[in-house]
């Protein structure tokens, strides 16, 4: 795997840094002079990491100038990229550090040293994305597991009733005394009367702090039982990954109960400058979770490209991408008080969505940006998915410094940081006298124009004002069935249906909030955000507002920060008291760990058919992820989701519509309650410090005697136990041979599936719950498990076996065969209408190739390596599409599948394909990248499709049937 000793080709341009630190660095700027100046930031930290990773070997001078040229080469160029570390969540980690353990089987098999195979590059695990809601609410009540029914056989190592774990004696603060005091330290409930709330057992290394004097207080009791169901029911992962942290060099583990791959990414594992042997370069990061984007708020060049990429970055090897447009967006102006960063964020994700960003960098300048804290600009970077935007770049200024001096950053690091930065020009100043960048094009969007929005109510980019949200409503639930519409006819959108929920009645109808969450992602980075839902919920309970108990509520962190300063600034027990308890840290009801709703809303909603809904504060809502009883789903800011949990309903006009009355009868409006943003800004200025960083910091560090008890084995290759239904030796490698052979033609292939536009990884990738009727619950209970002990498929993403039935099991997907949708496919040999995964179970026993048919954007949303993986395993040769996502195209090739693509103007349907035909063709001996290939139907049909490989890298790994192949090889040569 080593590159040829030959030097480094710019050794010339390392200086010492002109203070008192004296650390190295490559002073790029000499190397362009002028042309340097006119890069965008963004393309100034590609070249650096270019200069400073150049060998000749993996990187070459070519690819150096490539990039300095970049106003000739963007859109056309391909060029290797080295980020400075990689970072791994558990649910798209635990495959790829278990293809790394397979992987030293497979060299140990070609005649390797399997103990060669390590990370080369700095690899952070966080492990806290498997958290379900089992329990919630003050009153802890016992909700089952997506699988239904009670605690898995594995949580009995933890039982519920045990003693948690004694806590580590809490640090005291002394009382500041009678004079200052505000009200009393409960234990339960502080700022609600004594002894409001039930007592709970102290977690360990809490950050909670009473309000009123700062003395330590228990966190919610629902934490502490939540993670004790989680570390039983993932008993075997955690041990598997505690293997890897053993075994694996340059692996660090983040201990559960920590936090999220972004959020602790951007709390605690950011260096913005990253040094290494006395070296100073900028701190950049590739991750296999698509939030890694928020660190871009930070100025750290960040973005996710799931595991199959994010291996090789592990193994040595460079990202490769293709020298990216970069879309300059100047801010302007300021918001208005009313509106939140979410809605700065759903308001620039329309501006750049319209503008066309796809694949492209888009980085932020111009006098509004000043205007934006750290945490607005982490919250408008993390959206940047949503648009198609690769990444969203603010480059380090004044106010990036001022905050990492309030999180706790040394002095005299951030001197030396500030030096380098500008030395580098990498430190951005609205008074440079050097200009702006010149940028591929520039788009403009004044602050003051943007409104309070949602978005639904099925698809993310679909943004509704405030106040049209009535209006919106009633048109979506009698536009047809779609993106948008529901179909409800004219004369039963009024309808009710009685709910008896608790011994008290009420009445459920369309538009009805059933689910109403503040998830870990995309807000709880942002105090103020967060701060102003805790602050409306104060004023709502001062004014006898409540939020009926039937509503599915929860408040998931994304980290203890948030429940730190939620707590210390005295607006927690308000949110509790409406129902948002904190349920832990971790992943919950936007990824589908809802949990059901109770039998009783159930049976309502059924009985009505009604068209029901959450709102939640997370970043995705595409049909279905919820459940399938909740068939709309809105994002909001987490002030608009405590809202309309309160008023009950998405059907209401908050202008002219009470969120309910107090008990004198009077109406209280939204307006009546919300807070402004001077009220935010000083309880966000007085509460929110540098102590909640540094309680972070302790608790990465220390971790808890759960995990730090855990056992785990410690030897060379893991042991994989046969029986185990999480951790799997996957079959990726059965047939790896020492050299590739030639791309084999395929002849005589059928369709698995034909698919639209728009089918997304989550129609692909297997997320969520299992269903009882599902392949992979099949596969389960043969092996002696019970629908309790299911999980999810996020949980099982180490098990290749679960997550390959899994592959198309979304209820939501829509196969032209079937003509509605349901995870069903036809086994045209047999005529057979089957699950997916079992049509091409027989396909496989009968030697039948398989392609997928496909749309428009096929593989777009969040990077998934198992939406490649899984069609794999099911047998897929190729897919051919109109278009694709580009994440997903590149996992169709990192692991074997052909990306196929319609000639322009053409489709399946133009050319008058059905899918019941065969399909056969070959590839060139000489295949090169956009090459064009003659496809033969059994109907006699022959048209063209372009093959769909941008540079000679995905020819390669091609060739070798996949990166994977492709890294195994490496290493037998060693």
């Amino acid at each position: 795997m080593d590159a040829p000793s030959a030097g480094y080709t710019f050794e010339y341009l390392i200086e010492t840094l002109n203070d008192s630190s004296r650390k190295k660095f490559f002073n790029v700027p000499k190397l362009g002079g002028t042309k340097y100046d006119a890069l965008p930031y963004s393309v100034r930290v590609l070249l650096e990491a270019a200069v400073r990773n150049c060998d000749g070997f993996l990187l070459k001078k070519e690819d150096v100038l490539h990039i300095l040229d970049w106003r000739a080469t963007q859109s056309h160029v391909e060029v290797p990229f080295f980020p400075a570390r990689v970072l791994l969540q558990d649910f798209t980690g635990i495959p790829a550090m278990v293809d790394l353990a397979a992987m030293r089987e497979a060299v140990k098999t070609l005649g390797g040293d399997p103990k060669k195979v390590h990370p080369a590059c700095p690899t952070d695990l966080t492990v806290d994305h498997s958290l379900q809601i089992d329990f919630s609410k003050c009153a802890i009540q016992n909700a089952p597991n997506p699988g239904g029914g009670d605690l898995p056989k594995a949580a009995k190592l933890l039982p519920l009733k045990a003693p948690a774990p004694a806590p580590a004696p809490p640090r005291r603060v002394p009382c500041r005394g009678p004079a200052a005091c505000r009200g009393p330290c409960d234990p339960g409930e502080p700022g609600l009367g004594r002894g409001a709330g039930r007592p709970s057992t102290q977690i360990e290394n809490s950050p909670l702090l009473c309000p009123f004097h700062l003395q330590p207080v228990p966190e919610p009791e629902a934490v502490l039982k939540n993670q004790e169901v989680e570390f039983g029911r993932n008993r075997e992962r955690l041990q598997f990954f505690k293997w890897c942290s053993r075994v694996f060099r340059n692996v660090a583990l983040i201990p559960p109960g920590t936090g999220l791959a972004h959020q602790v990414s951007l709390e605690y594992l950011s260096r913005v400058v990253f040094e290494e042997e006395a070296l100073l370069f900028p701190d950049s990061v590739v991750g296999t979770d698509s939030h890694v984007t928020m660190v871009n708020g930070l100025g750290v060049l960040g973005w996710g490209v799931g595991g199959i990429e994010t291996e090789a970055v592990m193994l040595g090897l460079p990202v490769s991408l293709t020298l990216p447009e970069v879309v300059g967006c100047e801010l302007t102006g300021s918001s208005n008080p009313f509106v939140t960063s979410i809605d700065v964020v759903l308001g620039i994700t329309k501006h750049l969505r319209q503008a066309g960003v796809a694949g492209k960098f888009v980085e932020f300048f111009g006098s509004g940006v000043s205007q934006l804290s750290i945490v607005d600009r982490t919250t408008i970077a993390n959206m940047c998915p949503e648009y198609g935007a690769t990444l969203s770049f603010f480059p380090v200024d004044s106010v990036t410094l001022k905050h990492l001096q309030h999180t706790g950053f040394d002095k005299a690091r951030l001197k030396s940081m500030e030096t380098y930065l500008k030395a580098v020009k990498l430190f951005r100043s609205d008074q440079s006298d050097l200009g702006e960048p010149e940028y591929s094009q520039v788009i403009r969007i004044n602050l003051n124009s943007i409104v309070a929005t949602v978005s639904g109510p099925k698809r993310p980019q679909d943004r509704v004002a405030v106040t049209e949200m009535k209006r919106d409503f009633h048109a979506c639930l009698s536009e047809k069935v779609g993106f948008r519409g529901f179909q409800i006819a004219a004369e039963k959108q009024r309808d009710a249906v009685s709910l008896h929920y608790e011994g008290s009645d009420y009445h459920l109808s369309h538009g009805a909030v059933v689910v109403a969450a503040v998830t870990s992602c995309t807000n709880n980075c942002n105090p103020s955000v967060m701060l102003a839902a805790g602050l409306l919920a104060k004023k709502a309970v001062e004014a006898g507002l409540r939020v009926q108990p039937y509503i599915r509520t929860s408040l998931a962190p994304g980290s203890g920060m948030v429940t730190h300063y939620l707590s210390s600034s005295g607006v927690l027990p308000y949110l509790r008291r409406l129902g948002f308890e904190v349920v832990g840290y971790g992943c919950s009801t936007c990824v589908g760990n809802t949990g059901p709703l109770s039998e009783a809303v159930l049976s309502a909603v059924r009985q009505g058919d009604l068209v029901t809904c959450g709102v939640l504060s997370g970043n995705k809502n595409f049909e279905g992820r919820l459940c399938d009883c909740v068939r709309a789903t809105y994002l909001a800011s987490p002030p608009l989701v405590v809202a309309y949990a309160i008023a009950g309903t998405v059907n209401i006009d908050f202008q002219t519509e009470p969120l309910g009355t107090d008990p004198a009868g009077k109406h209280i409006y939204l307006h009546d309650i919300w807070p402004s943003r001077e009220e935010v800004q000083q309880v966000e200025e007085e509460q929110v410090v540098c102590s909640v960083f540094q309680a972070l910091k302790e608790k990465m560090e220390t971790g808890d005697k759960r995990w730090n008890s855990l056992e785990a084995p410690d030897s060379v290759l893991f042991p994989w136990d046969a029986k185990s239904t999480y951790i799997r030796c996957p079959s990726f490698f059965d047939k790896l041979t020492k050299e590739p052979a030639a791309p084999q033609p395929i002849e005589n292939a059928h369709v698995l599936l034909h698919l639209g536009d728009a089918v997304t990884t989550d129609h692909i990738s297997p997320a969520g719950s299992i269903s009882r009727s599902s392949a992979a619950a099949k596969y389960l209970t043969n092996r002696g498990l019970t629908p309790r002990e299911f999980n999810s498929y996020g949980a099982r993403r180490g098990n290749d076996a679960v997550m390959t039935r899994g592959t198309f099991a979304n209820i939501k997907l829509f196969n032209k065969f079937i003509g509605k949708p349901a995870p069903k496919t036809i086994h045209f040999p047999s005529g057979q209408t089957l699950d997916v995964f079992e049509a091409a179970e027989l396909y496989q026993k009968e030697g039948i190739p398989l392609i997928i048919l496909a749309g428009k954007k096929y593989g777009a949303g969040s990077s998934r390596d198992w939406a490649a993986k899984g069609p794999y395993l099911l047998g897929v040769r190729a897919v051919l599409a109109e278009s694709y996502e580009k994440i997903h195209k590149d996992h169709l090739i990192g692991i074997g599948i052909a990306p196929l693509q319609f000639l322009p103007g053409e489709s399946a349907a133009a050319l008058g394909l059905t899918g019941r035909e065969t399909f056969s063709l070959a590839f060139p001996e000489e295949l090169s990248p956009g090459a064009t290939l003659n496809v033969k139907t059994s109907t006699g049909k022959v048209f063209r499709v372009t093959a769909s490989f941008e540079d000679d890298v995905d020819v390669t790994l091609y060739r070798h049937g996949g990166l994977l192949n492709f890294v195994a090889r490496r290493f037998s040569q060693c």
